[in-house]
This record gives structure tokens, C-alpha cells and sequence, in this order.
């Protein structure tokens, strides 16, 4: 009788009916063989915490300071499907600490961000910038992402949408 041992997590469910892979780590055991399933959680010593709690602890760790954002949404309109567009949000310290930008994550494997990663200095502007490749996609979009620094509502969402056509 063969016997196999597949992995799942919530997390990877999702983004199989999302198209758009997340690489989380799994929660769930599942057993397999030909006569039965078993659900099993798995031991504690092999879950590991909460990847967002994590992220929060680390852009915390920093002395909290405030930022305004020059908007947390934007539209790209139409894109035709196969294009890649991204845009820049435009992040300004406006408190007494510098800024640290610990992470930006985005919600899906079709957006990629690239920030700031120096501290950003009382006064100073930063950038978040989100590229959409539009090749998986029909229709209206609505995308985001997390943007961990150290600030006191941390994170913070900025989003875009787009409406891909042929």
C-alpha cells in the first residue's frame, strides 16, 4: 500500500482559486493513503509564527515616527493584457525618528515592489514603487500591498487598479 504526505496551508488553498501564488509555510498536515485521510495539525515546535506578526515586530523595533503618503490608491485605467506598468507612491517623514521601510508585501505574484531602503530621514521623501504584469489578467483588477515600517498603524495598504484589455 502506498502512502503519501501532502502539505497544505490556508494561504496556498487561496491562491490556487487566486491565481496568484503566495510561498507560505504550511499549518495543516494532511496523511494520505488509499483506505483513509487524516487531518492532523502539526506539531508546535514545526509552525512557526505568524510571518505578518513578524514583519510588524521588526519594523516596530525602530523608535515609531509618523509618514503621509502622496495618495494609497492609484488607477492605472486600461492596460493592454501582457503589459507590465507600474507607479510610484511618494512617502514623506513627517514625524521626529527616521523612517525605516522594513518591507513592502505585496497581496499577489504579479505585483513586485522596490523601496526605499535607507532611512528616510524627519523631512525627507521616500519611494514605494508597484510593477503590474498584466499577462495573467482579464478584466478589472484591484491589487495591494503591505507596507511594514515603523510606524504606529503598521501596515500600511496602498493599492492600484487596472482594467486589462486584449
Amino acid at each position: 500500500m502506498k502512502k503519501s504526505i501532502i502539505m497544505l496551508s490556508f494561504g496556498m488553498m487561496a491562491a490556487a482559486f487566486n491565481s496568484c501564488g503566495k510561498n507560505e509555510k504550511p499549518d495543516v498536515l494532511i496523511e494520505e493513503n488509499t483506505t483513509e485521510t487524516a487531518l492532523t495539525e502539526m506539531p508546535a515546535e514545526m509552525a512557526t509564527a505568524n510571518p505578518q506578526d513578524e514583519m510588524l515586530k521588526k519594523a516596530q523595533s525602530h523608535p515609531l515616527t509618523n509618514l503621509v503618503l502622496s495618495e494609497n490608491h492609484f488607477d492605472f485605467k486600461e492596460v493592454k493584457k501582457g503589459e507590465s506598468v507600474e507607479h510610484i507612491y511618494e512617502v514623506t517623514n513627517t514625524g521626529e525618528n527616521p523612517l525605516i521601510i522594513s518591507e513592502v508585501k505585496p497581496g499577489c505574484g504579479c505585483t513586485a515592489p522596490n523601496f526605499t531602503k535607507t532611512p528616510i530621514l524627519p523631512g525627507q521623501k521616500g519611494q514605494i514603487t508597484l510593477k503590474f504584469d498584466s499577462a495573467s489578467f482579464d478584466g478589472p483588477q484591484n491589487k495591494q500591498a503591505e507596507v511594514y515600517a515603523n510606524v504606529e498603524n503598521a501596515p500600511i495598504i496602498l493599492s492600484f487598479s487596472a482594467n486589462v484589455i486584449n
